[in-house]
């Protein structure tokens, strides 16, 4: 059982009974008596409930919060990946193959795309191969790898023999950051491997992404800048920072 499911399961026991009894708890959830207590340690700073002498009650002035504190990734600068996705769209013609990574950025440019004619679109983004599929105009090749936990994202080169068989014309990806130096650059050291094979296997790689993004970096690179044939970003971008990206073809995508 992961870590989200047991503390599910101890805030409905919380719920239910009113109070949390260690040593019960733990044989219910065949976990350590000490794996329970960090639980309970990290459900307490939540604010969620209050730790006792071998237990926990609900908290009394904080109620058990219904929804996550942070926007997901989807809702950051959402104004932003909307436009640049409707930009992107504009470079897709009909009959094309596309490849779509499974950045939020690159989910908008799906959502664009759902009225195209004729189209083969293969990705590793759950939520954008089930908005595509809407259309059977659409052919839809699902990426295998890996179900990254907590998200609608496949990852890892499971998928690599799929890859090594298509001829795409475009390969829409988004990253953690883009500097100059170090190209896209991405969290998750398996995401940037696969996207890597997504480039060779496209004949030009189109990065979305939003201003806030240019200038940062993050662990992996996914893309060399001269990997990228053509950057999208928003009216918000630095032109200072543009102007250093030489040979790459830069388009603004103005707000909508």
């Amino acid at each position: 059982m992961f870590a989200t499911q047991r503390r599910e399961k101890i805030l409905e026991a919380l719920q239910r009974d009113k109070q949390i009894v260690v040593k019960q708890l733990a044989r219910e959830l065949q976990v350590s008596e000490g794996t329970l207590r960090t639980d309970l340690r990290m459900l307490e700073e939540e604010g969620v409930l209050e730790r006792t002498h071998g237990g926990a009650v609900p908290a009394r002035t904080k109620p058990v919060p219904a929804e996550p504190r942070y926007p997901s990734r989807s809702e950051l600068n959402y104004e932003e990946k909307r436009a640049i996705g409707t930009k992107a769209a504009e470079l897709v013609t009909r009959g094309q193959c596309i490849i779509l990574d499974a950045s939020s950025s690159v989910l908008e440019l799906a959502k664009a795309l759902v009225e195209h004619d004729y189209l083969t679109v293969v990705t590793n983004g759950l939520e954008a191969a089930t908005i595509l599929n809407q259309n059977p105009r659409i052919n839809v090749i699902l990426v295998g790898g890996i179900l990254r936990s907590g998200s609608k994202t496949i990852e890892g080169v499971l998928g690599k023999s799929i890859l090594e068989g298509i001829h795409s014309d475009l390969f829409f990806t988004s990253a953690e950051g883009l500097s100059v130096r170090e190209g896209m650059t991405d969290f998750s050291l398996y995401e940037a491997e696969l996207k890597k094979l997504m480039i060779a296997s496209s004949s030009k790689t189109v990065a979305l992404v939003d201003h806030t993004k240019l200038g940062r970096r993050s662990i992996a690179t996914s893309a060399k800048m001269e990997d990228i044939d053509v950057l999208i970003t928003d009216e918000g971008a630095d032109p200072e920072f543009l102007r250093q990206l030489g040979t790459t073809e830069v388009l603004i995508a103005p707000y909508l």
